[in-house]
Parts: C-alpha cells; sequence; structure tokens
C-alpha cells in the first residue's frame, strides 16, 4: 500500500524537456496523462507542471536548476525510484505551502463538501489525497458522520473540525491522520477506532491535559498516548449488534478484556480508556446506568457525541483530570 501522500525530492539537475521524457512519456504509456501548468503561481525560482492521468491520479512536479520535488498519488516513475520521502513539514516552507494549495484545491473541485471543513481537510489531506486512501477517507467522513452513528454529517465534521482547528495535534499530523487512510479498501470498523483516538485526545486536552500520541516502548508496543508519566491505552468497541456479543455491557467487557491481554499486561499502571462513541443511545444509557467494571484499573469509559458534549465514568483512580 502506498500510504499517506509524501514528496519525493531528487537532487539532480531538471529541465522541461526531461520532464517530458522521463515523467509524461511512462505515465503516458501506463495512464494516458497530460502535462499542464500549475493552478497556483510555483515559489518564485521553480517551475512547475501538473501531471493529470486518464484514470484521475494527480501527480505535482516543480525544480529549480538544483532539485526538484514530485508529489503524486500515481504510480512514480522509474527515474525517482531511489529518492527520499519526506512529509509536508520536512520540506522548505514554500514548496510545502505550493503543493498543499494546489492538492486542496483539487479537493475542493473533486469534494466541495468536505473543503467546507477547511480544518478538517487540510489536516487530512496526505490521505484524502493519496494513492491508497482517497476513496474510503472521503467515504468515510461522506457517508458515516466521521463515525459517529445515526448522526447528521455536518455535524460529525464539524465536531472534528473544531478540535482540529485548536491546533492541539498539528505536530502530529502525519501520524494521526495517516492511520485512518492506509488500509486496503474500505474498513468502517477500523476507521471508527482511528476516530476514536481523536476523540479521546479531545476528552483529554478538553481537562485541560497535554498529550502526547503514538508513544513507542521499549517492551515492542506502541501505546496510544502519553499524558506526562502516565501511558493512555485506546479501545473503541463495535456497536453491540455489529458483534458476537449483543449488549453495550458485554461488548465493553469484552473491548477491556482484549486490550488488557496485550499492552496494558506489559504496562501496569497505564490508563485504558473505553470509547463508546459508536454506541446508540439506548446501549450508552444501559452502560452508563450500569458502569461496569471491565476487569482492569484504571479505565475511564465514555461517549462523545457530535455536538461537543463528552459523558463517561471513572473505574479506578485516574490520575489526571477528566472533564466530567
Amino acid at each position: 500500500m502506498a500510504g499517506p501522500l509524501r514528496l519525493r525530492r531528487s537532487n539532480e539537475r531538471w529541465s522541461e524537456k526531461r520532464v517530458r521524457t522521463d515523467l509524461l512519456t511512462p505515465l503516458q504509456n501506463t495512464f494516458g496523462a497530460t502535462m499542464n501548468g500549475p493552478w497556483f503561481a510555483p515559489p518564485e525560482g521553480w517551475a512547475a507542471r501538473r501531471l493529470e492521468m486518464d484514470n484521475g491520479d494527480l501527480a505535482l512536479f516543480c525544480w529549480n536548476g538544483q532539485r526538484a520535488y514530485w508529489v503524486g498519488n500515481t504510480e512514480t516513475p522509474e527515474t525517482l525510484w531511489r529518492t527520499e520521502k519526506y512529509t509536508f513539514d520536512e520540506v522548505p516552507d514554500e514548496i510545502s505551502e505550493w503543493v498543499q494549495r494546489e492538492l486542496f484545491a483539487q479537493l475542493e473541485v473533486e469534494d466541495p463538501w468536505l473543503t467546507e471543513y477547511e480544518t478538517l481537510a487540510h489536516f487530512f489531506l496526505p490521505v484524502f489525497l493519496s494513492k491508497d486512501g482517497r476513496v474510503s477517507t472521503r467515504t468515510f467522513f461522506r457517508d458515516h458522520a466521521g463515525g459517529f452513528p445515526d448522526a447528521d454529517r455536518a455535524d460529525g465534521l464539524a465536531f472534528y473540525d473544531d478540535f482540529l482547528a485548536t491546533g492541539e495535534l498539528d505536530d502530529y499530523r502525519y501520524t494521526m491522520a495517516s492511520k485512518l487512510g492506509t488500509s486496503e479498501g474500505f474498513d468502517l470498523s477500523r476507521m471508527r477506532a482511528t476516530m476514536g483516538e481523536f476523540n479521546v485526545a479531545k476528552l483529554l486536552v478538553d481537562a485541560g491535559n497535554d498529550i502526547r500520541p503514538e508513544v513507542e516502548l521499549n517492551s515492542g508496543h506502541s501505546v496510544d498516548f502519553r499524558v506526562e508519566d502516565t501511558l493512555v491505552e485506546v479501545t473503541r468497541p463495535r456497536p453491540p449488534s455489529r458483534r458476537q456479543v449483543n449488549t453495550g455491557i458485554a461488548a465493553v467487557k469484552a473491548s477491556g478484556d482484549a486490550k488488557t491481554r496485550d499492552q496494558l499486561a506489559a504496562h501496569p499502571g497505564a490508563v485504558l480508556v473505553v470509547d463508546c462513541s459508536s454506541f446508540p443511545d439506548d446501549d450508552w444509557r444501559r452502560v452508563y446506568g450500569e458502569q461496569p467494571d471491565v476487569g482492569y484499573s484504571p479505565t475511564i469509559v465514555f461517549r462523545a457525541r457530535p455536538d461537543g458534549s463528552m459523558e463517561g465514568y471513572a473505574y479506578g483512580s485516574v490520575p489526571f483530570p477528566l472533564p466530567f
């Protein structure tokens, strides 16, 4: 799988003639392709071209005589295979800004409903325009309200747009966005689980906590967050009707048990957070009313709603503040 969109840097000399020979020609032979000027002016001193394939793929290329940058959701021409890949934050600002402006405009043409939520669209741009995630990620937000059940799409997208606008996850953009868009095909359960991490990030930030996502540990495990010295692992049960257990309470307990036998067993003292945001109202009311023990302490069980509200409970001693 191609993964999130990243730029390739070439340190060789490029010219218009070489772009046509080494980039356009192989793409024409494989997909059918045309080469056009950019929609927006590239940085001063740089030349740029858009390579548009008959199948809807897109690539951008810019060069200044000393180096060049390529980004695209299509097959990479052989002449660039050995080049290194860089995120938007790892290339010069002027290049990053031009590339993202072009890509955002492309997204606006293809799915204008999505770019109405500008912060969300920018944050997930590396997957909304990626080779393997552009269809599945847009479908997820369009048809499934970002993972909220029985919710209006506008409300679901506004929830995440508002949270991302705080900038709390800006430094972890590729880490967080990439989780949504690197599945082969459309996987609703996995995408909902990914957005559970965004829900937990909002839960923690709303309570005034500083967070660090995706913490690699010496044990070989990766834990979803660190809050000061405390590790936080997230699980998001599927709605009860979609799994063998048929009640919300059983789903919460089963989900907690699965985590206890894996990451949490190797890291006692970590906090388990169970995100029930996929649960319909009736299932959540039963869970919240009974507040079941999931067999691990400390645990937080909560549900987020598209209006920004959070409701939940804690079992055991959680060493950081919560918004409820």
